[in-house]
């Protein structure tokens, strides 16, 4: 186990993507358990997804003091660069990318734009204004079709399968180098399909919600012989507050330059569940919290079709590095995640 080498009481923290789904958990978290802390929250809150969950997570912060919402654009270097000067974070989560493997074919210039030139201002940043610690988003995504399973970070992951993996694996990339040419300490979380109340909409157990509601059909992709390593919220958040307690610690190497201060952890739940599989228990959630009713005919409701462009038939992560560092794996059922979005669900629409 890492001994944790920063201390999150009294910090000022930034989180970027505050408003989103991993954001505003965890600024939720470290108000609940890091005594003295102060947030910084910025996020664009764009409307990729229904604005209205954003703001619904934003309210649910505003009730914290010390919590500071600024709303901007990560691709705004001088809004960047300010925010820095201002406020002088020691502690930055980026959060804030543009998601979705299946917009990046539709529409680039927003991955570019977020995950790229976004992170790029990022880095430049912590350069000029040094933190202790910088940790950031990857994702699951950038090991492609990787063969070989469960995915390891000491995999290969040069063959990504969409342009969001490959603007995740380009942030890898970049911290890697900021890290060695400018000594910054900077972890990247690769994190496994997370779910949970509040999420996402644009995410399979949220879709498939709001269209049996409506009496619409549900597509399940390549003919439901799809697994994902689908991941509780609270399980990814208190990885990541873990994480954020421990640097990677600078060192010098042989020929007297630092060693890049950097590393790269899975977040998931090391046990994948297949597509249909994870359909059954959310149609006996989604009744059992009364959002549809006893009787409803899911059969009807369900087609099996082929694959999408840019999806991978399995993701399923191995987590052995974060359990030797920190002692801690994910552990949530699928069945109780879920019982805990259909119970939101009820109670947030109203159902």
């Amino acid at each position: 186990m890492v001994e944790f080498n920063v201390s999150l009481k009294g910090k000022t923290i930034l989180v970027t993507g505050a408003a989103g789904f991993i954001g505003a958990n965890l600024v939720r978290r470290l108000y609940e358990m890091a005594e003295g802390v102060t947030v910084i929250g910025l996020d664009s809150v764009n409307d990729y997804y229904d604005v209205s969950l954003k703001e619904y997570r934003l309210q649910e912060l505003a009730k914290f003091p010390t919590f500071t919402f600024i709303r901007g654009n990560l691709a705004d270097k001088a809004l960047i660069d300010r925010l820095f000067a201002e406020y002088k974070p020691s502690i930055v989560v980026n959060l804030a990318a543009q998601a979705g493997v299946r917009y990046s074919i539709t529409n680039p210039d927003a991955y570019i734009e977020a995950n790229l030139i976004g992170f790029y201002n990022i880095l430049e940043a912590c350069r000029h204004n040094p933190v202790e610690h910088l940790v950031y988003a990857s994702s699951s995504s950038v090991y492609g079709t990787n063969k070989k399973i469960p995915y390891s970070t000491d995999d290969k992951v040069d063959n990504p399968v969409s342009l969001y993996a490959a603007t995740k694996k380009s942030n890898e990339l970049m911290a890697h180098a900021y890290s060695k040419l400018y000594n910054i300490p900077s972890t990247g979380l690769r994190f496994f399909t997370v779910y949970g109340p509040a999420g996402r909409p644009d995410m399979a157990y949220f879709g498939f919600t709001n269209k049996l509601l409506k009496g619409e059909k549900i597509q399940i992709f390549n003919y439901g012989n799809c697994q994902r390593d689908f991941t509780y919220v609270d399980d990814i958040v208190t990885g990541v507050v873990n994480i954020m307690q421990h640097a990677p610690e600078k060192a010098t190497g042989e020929d007297g330059l630092p060693l890049p201060p950097y590393m790269v952890y899975n977040i998931g739940n090391n046990s994948p569940e297949n597509l249909l599989d994870f359909v059954d228990i959310l149609q006996q959630e989604l009744i059992r919290a009364g959002v549809l009713p006893e009787d409803y005919d899911f059969d009807a409701h369900k087609e099996l079709v082929p694959m999408q462009p840019g999806d991978v038939p399995v993701t399923y992560a191995d987590v052995t590095a974060l359990e030797r560092d920190f002692g801690f794996k994910p552990s949530t059922t699928l069945r109780e995640g879920l019982r805990r979005f259909a119970e939101w669900y009820k109670e947030f629409y109203r159902v």
